[in-house]
């Protein structure tokens, strides 16, 4: 089973277009100053690293990748080569078994299944620390399309829901927002 949900056969294409784009940057620079610098970061679904780990690492964070592409991983550590990174799918990954000031999950949610999106969220509850921070992009509207680049069914579980899924995973606060590339994000707080 690939539970990169086709991104290990592209990775290569992936890494092409995710290195020459912008889009996210200026959103993630924004989340990150809410932390001191050398927080840990934990970047699920980290992709190349490019351009969301490398960002947080301008920004003096302190970062550790997953991602389910081995591919992916092997662009991951010669873009990063100083940052932790395992290949795991979300869902089931480890997480380093530790704790975090906040975790981002830049384009990988709506990839996964209903459930998987479900876990996903509850891990991550489960490794933030009290007062912790979780970003991650998802459309508002609950929606299934094929996704652009591999053609695979994805899902928006849509604002509503998602909302009522960190309050009940122990987050307050949901704040939703937009960056210049039509990406809806979802900030939330961990209790």
């Amino acid at each position: 089973m690939d539970h990169s949900n086709g991104y290990d056969q592209l990775a290569d294409d992936f890494a092409a277009i995710r290195a020459g784009s912008n889009i996210g940057v200026a959103a993630i620079r924004e989340w990150a100053h809410a932390f001191k610098p050398g927080s840990s970061i934990l970047d699920v679904g980290c992709g190349t690293g490019v351009p969301v780990t490398k960002t947080l690492l301008q920004e003096g964070m302190n970062i550790c990748g997953v991602d389910a592409s081995p591919n992916l991983v092997s662009l991951f550590r010669k873009n990063c080569p100083d940052v932790p990174v395992i290949c795991e799918p979300a869902e089931t990954s480890s997480f380093f078994n530790r704790t975090f000031d906040g975790v981002v999950a830049w384009g990988l949610l709506f990839l996964l299944s209903e459930q998987q999106q479900i876990t996903v969220i509850q891990n991550v509850a489960g490794r933030l620390q009290s007062g912790g921070r979780f970003l991650f992009t998802a459309p508002s509207q609950n929606v299934e399309w094929n996704d652009v680049l591999t053609g695979l069914p994805s899902r928006s579980l849509g604002a509503k829901r998602y909302k009522a899924l960190l309050n009940s995973c122990g987050f307050q606060r949901v704040e939703e927002f937009e960056d210049e590339g039509e990406n809806h994000y979802y900030h939330a707080t961990k209790q």
